[in-house]
């Protein structure tokens, strides 16, 4: 076990001057990011694991954290060689981690180590034994910004610390799908007889995605974000998935091409998360950077077709232009928005009216997360059926 580093100085550093003092927790050292908050309660190594947290300092509003340990199994990225499963612990892909109170011991059956240790083996460095209650507040009534934790042999002084904050890069404006992608792409069998194949664009993609189409019988290749149509041509897909992913969905103009050519073949297509800002774009939607965004696994969401109400996992700092119910004309033929957040209305889904391609802005994946959206999987396997009739 990793000797604690919770005897060591640290302190969060916001971009409007605020400080809180703690300890150390993982590695010591510097770390600059987008500071935002999470409001699970459980899940946190699929959390930390998730590429589309990039580039950010995450505020766990549950206040005690590591009670689980870190295990094998939970990791959602992939940390072996390009092609190949590697250690399903996974890469942590935030940038720094400020909580509360860690547990003391670690208690469950599946642990190999403790989170503490995974965060030291990654390198990333982390603040504990802050308020996390008043940095969420501040979060909330000024929206995410820019910050540092600073421990060891980065102290300095608070002016000093501050500008380094303030020089960092801002996550407006950031192109981060292609720092996350796959670099060469690979294939997840389907679990039982071939039932379709689909091309999933790797734009921050978690592990558990291709796993949720491998028990519908589906053949996924994972493909890098600057796939060309050619290469998705290749594989001759009955289907395309844009998955999750960070950033600023204004700098995807690529991608959003892609998506363009995808529609204009009428390929049926499915995405989530950053996949659905990319649809929405694509049919002539704007994206606009949210205050302080959707994070964590209880928010609900209304799909306006059924007036259902499913609880769900989100990470997302952007978001669609639109209004519930809203319906509008593209390239493509109507589209319409489906489904809108029941906390603040925000646009959480977007479809064409045929049928051909929807996209949601929550992870039905579930991991971690409730299985209230697992259904969509099943859509989609509805209308590839569809597609090949």
């Amino acid at each position: 076990m990793t000797q604690p580093n919770r005897a060591t100085p640290a302190v969060l550093v916001l971009e409007n001057g605020e400080r809180y003092t703690g300890t150390g927790y993982g590695a010591l050292g510097q770390t600059l990011g987008e500071a935002v908050f999470c409001t699970a309660m459980t899940g946190y190594q699929e959390t930390l694991t998730d590429p589309s947290y990039h580039r950010q300092i995450v505020v766990a509003t549950a206040p005690q954290i590591g009670n689980t340990g870190w295990n094998k199994e939970d990791g959602e990225s992939r940390t072996g060689k390009t092609g190949e499963t590697g250690d399903d612990s996974g890469k942590i892909w935030v940038k720094g981690y400020a909580v509360r109170n860690p547990t003391r011991r670690v208690s469950s059956w599946r642990a190999t180590s403790t989170l503490e240790d995974e965060l030291v083996e990654q390198g990333i460095v982390g603040i504990a034994g802050i308020d996390t209650r008043t940095v969420v507040r501040t979060l909330r009534d000024h929206g995410s910004m820019r910050a540092g934790i600073f421990s060891g042999d980065a102290f300095a002084d608070a002016d000093e610390l501050l500008q380094r904050v303030v020089e960092a890069p801002q996550m407006k404006g950031a192109n981060l799908a292609g720092e996350v992608t796959t670099t060469d792409g690979y294939v997840i069998e389907p679990e039982g007889e071939p039932r379709f194949t689909i091309a999933a664009i790797d734009l921050g993609i978690k592990t558990n995605t291709p796993r949720m189409f491998a028990q519908r019988g589906i053949r996924v290749h994972v493909l890098p974000a600057g796939s060309s149509p050619d290469a998705i041509a290749a594989i001759k897909p009955d289907g395309v998935f844009l998955s999750n992913g960070p950033g600023d969905p204004a700098t995807a103009d690529p991608i959003v091409d892609l998506t363009r050519h995808i529609l204009g073949e009428g390929i049926p297509l499915f995405g989530i998360c950053f996949g659905n800002q990319i649809l929405g774009r694509a049919l002539g939607r704007g994206t606009y950077k949210m205050k302080f965004g959707h994070r964590g696994i209880n928010i609900p969401v209304i799909d306006h077709a059924t007036g259902a109400v499913s609880i769900t996992a989100q990470n997302h700092g952007f978001a669609l232009e639109g209004e519930a119910g809203e319906e509008f004309d593209t390239d493509f033929g109507r589209a319409r928005i489906s489904h809108t957040c029941a906390n603040d209305g925000t646009v959480e889904g977007v479809e064409l009216i045929s049928g051909n391609a929807f996209a949601v802005q929550y992870h039905p994946e579930a991991a971690a997360g409730p299985h209230d959206a697992a259904y969509l999987f099943d859509k989609f396997v509805s209308q590839l059926q569809g597609a090949s009739a």
